[in-house]
């Protein structure tokens, strides 16, 4: 109900003219509700540029502009500040989001009210008085979103009364609290400093006001459990309020990698020094030793504190010479070796064989290269023995058959079977004879003799390997052969040669 407050003709005349100039925005009302003058900064907080914008009256004025809390709930038209003063009610720093329909923008007014009486006692006029906080509204929303949304843990408390003012969904989906749990709730309820690392200087640090460096600290969660963090202070001012900030990392992820790191170390270091193989680990620059395992010291007779820091090639660990050079080229391109043959010398001079496979991996932030060693000596030992047997019975190979010979050259080359290529396959069988002498180096007038067929029949063969393998040079022809295994062992050509001549061309 509006308050009875007769209508009065006063001149204002003066009072216009001290306001006018005012930065706040004021506007005059009549007692009867009729907005009598505005000045020119209440008009610009309005997007007005004359008074009749407004409305010539406070009802009409609730029509033309629509008032919102700062929550966006929208004012009833008797909640106006217009209608509450003229009601008879008087407030301080009411806030309210105002906008024209239609219009883009919006203003954030804090209106307080003023009554002024006349000579005799009784109310000559209403004012409100308006302050612009667009700017600074705006500012705080930008604050309260970005704070919403920042996925790091972040509490802030008031420095008056060290309550909580603001705490974001980070800090809420770290530690269990609910919201409710927080706000509002003092430091001494829940002590986020409680055991910080530097806790005096934290604390003093505080109630200066001033940043609080990061430190280590554990929070004690609802549920019982604690958490490590790291935490860190920084002083804002929210609204008008000075306060700290305080934001967390979770330091339990990093603690559970560590421990799984630590026991994957303990891991490899278990199996590195039980493999029953020779291992060494050397850094990539320069295959320096940096350790080696039971076996490796085992099988050279060199005790570890002997080889870490040296140097794989000033021990030939994997053979010498262009041999040790090619391997280590290998690596450095592909970065592994896969079951390569080399030669490895212990402490005492001795060489053994052994299959060499190799990894460049990382170790505690090194580039390093893994090695494992097979040790073939012993059947590299019986191979040779089986070649020497193979080649005393191929001296007279007359009663063998085409496959048995085939087989026994296999054996004779150190067991290397022949890459059964396309191009080898196709060949007819004539072709393919021609291709093995072809690959001994014998001439075409030798292979003529050898397999009792014309110079021309050779020549034709050849004719037909060439096309077959893409290759137009005798020499080129003969490597290409020998790297698939092709040919048969000199000490057997004699035999064959006599084997073969009872063939028809």
């Amino acid at each position: 109900m509006k308050a009875s407050i007769p209508a009065r003709p006063a001149d204002r005349t003066h009072l216009q003219q001290i306001i006018a100039g005012l930065t706040e925005g004021v506007v005059i009302l009549d007692p009867d509700g009729k907005i009598a003058w505005a000045n020119g900064t209440a008009l610009r907080m309005h997007g007005a540029s004359e008074l009749r914008e407004l409305g010539a009256s406070a009802a009409e004025y609730s029509r033309r502009f629509e008032l919102r809390y700062t929550d966006r709930h929208r004012l009833p038209p008797e909640d106006y500040p217009m209608e509450r003063l003229l009601a008879g009610q008087t407030f301080d720093d009411l806030v309210v989001e105002v906008t024209r329909p239609g219009a883009p923008r919006y203003w954030v007014h804090q209106v307080r009210t003023m009554v002024l009486n006349d000579a005799h006692g009784a109310p000559d006029c209403l004012v409100l008085i308006i302050n612009d906080e667009t700017e600074r509204f705006n500012a705080e929303q930008r604050f309260e979103r970005a704070f919403g949304a920042n996925p790091a843990p972040a509490i802030i408390v008031r420095l008056s009364d060290m309550r909580f003012v603001k705490v974001n969904h980070g800090f809420l989906e770290m530690t269990g609290y609910l919201r409710d749990d927080i706000i509002g709730r003092s430091l001494h309820e829940i002590d986020v400093l409680q055991d910080a690392e530097k806790r005096d200087l934290a604390m003093k640090r505080l109630h200066a006001g001033q940043t609080i460096p990061q430190m280590e600290g554990c929070l004690h969660l609802p549920d019982g459990r604690e958490k490590t963090v790291l935490l860190g202070g920084q002083p804002i001012e929210v609204g008008d309020a000075a306060c700290m900030l305080f934001t967390f990392a979770d330091l339990h992820p990093r603690q559970q990698a560590q421990h799984a790191l630590r026991q994957s170390e303990e891991r490899f270091a278990k199996a590195f020094h039980m493999a029953p193989g020779p291992m060494a680990i050397f850094a990539l620059d320069g295959l320096c030793i940096l350790d080696v395992n039971s076996a490796f010291t085992a099988a050279t007779g060199w005790r570890r504190e002997e080889v870490v820091g040296r140097g794989q090639a000033e021990l030939e660990v994997w053979g010498q010479g262009e041999v040790r050079e090619e391997l280590e080229r290998q690596l450095r391109q592909t970065g592994h070796l896969r079951s390569v043959d080399v030669q490895l010398r212990a402490k005492n001079g001795g060489v053994g064989d052994f299959l060499l496979s190799a990894e460049t991996v990382e170790i505690h932030q090194q580039r390093c290269v893994l090695s494992v060693m097979l040790d073939i000596t012993e059947r590299k030992q019986t191979e040779t023995q089986l070649l020497a047997a193979i080649e005393a019975v191929m001296q007279d190979a007359s009663w063998f058959g085409q496959k048995i010979m085939e087989k026994l050259a296999v054996l004779a080359q150190g067991g290397r079977a022949p890459a059964r290529t396309p191009e080898v396959a196709t060949l007819p069988d004539r072709a393919r004879e021609v291709l093995g002498l072809v690959a001994q180096g014998l001439s075409d007038d030798e292979i003529a003799d050898r397999l009792g067929i014309s110079r021309n029949t050779v020549r034709n063969h050849v004719s037909v390997i060439y096309d077959r393998i893409g290759l137009r040079k005798r020499s080129a022809v003969i490597v290409w052969a020998r790297e698939r295994g092709l040919g048969t062992p000199a000490k057997s050509r004699t035999s064959l040669r006599k084997t073969r001549r009872k063939t028809p061309a």
